[in-house]
């Protein structure tokens, strides 16, 4: 029975040193990026997003050390800047908290914050949320998970934000690299109720469901022989690897000129261009 709270992956999460520098960074890739968001004093943190349909990209930078960012500080530190965890879509946060307790992961949350956000017309609103996260410990391939309830999906999926230059549209594949690509894809399927599928090249994928992007495990030789002459230095061993994003393509190789590698029939950003994080843009 799969999950009925928590349908398919909502954002990924990107982990930076420098939250301005990489929204900089992003911009010059082709993407419209949000205005920054400001979280609670207690979160300590701030964002930027880039905002698909129906999902999206999130940086996430540390402004002030808290208690409650200790995790994604002690991630920076160990692996430097890339995904350090998967947002799901949740229905209902409480009654998706009690599913996965009733499958053995006691829920963390479920949690309600807001931030601040600057419309389009220069008023001030708020995105509010409530999340829940499945145990720290728990984190397939070294990605942590959560799920996320939009309450004010209106401050958040802004039309004007959602239009880029590079042409992209959804997120059709979140890559972790890991030398166990069995066992990390077989933890996550136990967590989130789906099943583990073998692709031919024997890469391992785990549909994250509501026709959302897939979960993907390999390792990272694997990658290597997906996407040929891309240079993938600055990844971990285990950990986030890559997004490959929908996208137009004849709009993503304008955009990304020579920071593009084609590559698989697309256009790839190497991931020491995209803040720990290789981009690879194929056809919507």
């Amino acid at each position: 029975m799969a999950l009925k709270n928590v349908i398919g992956i909502d954002h990924a999460v990107i982990m930076v040193k420098d939250l301005d520098k990489a929204a900089e960074n992003y911009k010059r890739l082709g993407f419209t990026v949000s205005p920054r968001g400001t979280h609670s004093a207690h979160m300590g943190s701030g964002n930027y997003t880039i905002m698909f349909d129906p999902d999206y990209m999130e940086l996430l930078g540390v402004l002030t050390p808290t208690e409650h960012n200790a995790p994604a500080r002690a991630y920076l530190e160990k692996n430097g800047e890339g995904i350090e965890r998967i947002a799901f879509t949740a229905v209902d946060s409480a009654e998706g908290a009690e599913e996965i307790r009733a499958r053995g992961y006691p829920p963390i949350g479920p949690t309600d914050f807001e931030r601040p956000v600057t419309m389009p017309d220069g008023t001030i609103s708020a995105a509010k949320f409530r999340t829940f996260q499945w145990p720290t410990a728990e984190a397939p391939g070294g990605v942590r998970i959560f799920a996320c309830q939009h309450k004010t999906r209106e401050t958040v999926w802004i039309p004007e934000l959602m239009k880029h230059a590079n042409g992209a549209k959804r997120l059709k594949q979140v890559l972790i690299v890991t030398p166990e690509p069995a066992d990390d894809a077989a933890q996550l399927a136990s967590m989130i109720d789906r099943e583990a599928r073998v692709e031919p090249d024997g890469v391992i994928a785990v549909p994250s469901g509501g026709e959302r992007a897939d979960f993907v495990f390999l390792t990272k030789t694997q990658l290597g022989t997906r996407y040929p002459d891309v240079p993938l230095m600055g990844l971990p061993e285990r950990g986030g690897a890559g997004l490959v994003i929908a996208a137009d393509l004849a709009a993503a190789e304008k955009a990304l000129g020579a920071t593009g590698v084609k590559s698989a029939g697309g256009v790839v950003v190497p991931p020491a261009e995209g803040n720990g994080t290789m981009l690879a843009f194929v056809k919507a």
